[in-house]
């Protein structure tokens, strides 16, 4: 919660709103994706990756997760579960997650930093996929400056404070 200033997503006040209608949005609007992955260690990845559905009581779009287990490369590791997969794995399963809802932000807390570089390239390609495919907007957090420098634009802040906000040239 913002200690000052508004947040506004589609014109809305996003605080404005009462807590549970606050986790409803977040749920259905933002795809969170944190630094370790945080599943649910009982739940297979198809469970996993549809939590925010089932946390809704919504039905499953089955086209929509079998296009995500696609895309993450996952179709065939659906019924493990995460003890079952490794580092790289478990991090598309969270992305998954993320993205079931097809949500219209997408915030991403050092997403690669528990991985090593070859698996970090991995998930910010996927993420880079996902921003294009699903037109969303990504906001990542990184202080890894090979994958900052994949962005559109750099904000950077030091303590607490914005240091420089630097828009690049557009990349694929």
């Amino acid at each position: 919660m913002p200690t000052s200033g508004k947040v506004y997503l589609d014109g809305q006040d996003v605080y404005a709103q009462s807590n549970e209608k606050l986790a409803i949005f977040r749920r259905r609007q933002v795809g969170l994706i944190y630094q370790f992955h945080n599943l649910i260690p009982t739940l297979n990845v198809e469970e996993n990756i549809t939590l925010p559905i089932l946390m809704d009581k919504r039905k499953i779009n089955k086209e929509r997760l079998n296009d995500l287990l696609y895309l993450l490369g996952l179709q065939d590791r659906k019924t493990h579960l995460p003890n079952q997969l490794s580092g790289g794995q478990q991090q598309r399963v969270a992305i998954g997650r993320a993205l079931m809802n097809a949500p219209a932000v997408m915030l991403a807390d050092e997403p690669t930093g528990s991985l090593d570089s070859r698996h970090g390239q991995e998930i910010i390609k996927l993420l880079k996929e996902s921003n294009k495919k699903y037109g969303q907007t990504l906001l990542l957090v990184t202080h890894d400056e090979n994958i900052a420098l994949q962005a559109n634009r750099i904000i950077t802040i030091a303590d607490g404070k914005v240091v420089r906000d630097e828009r690049l040239a557009a990349r694929s």
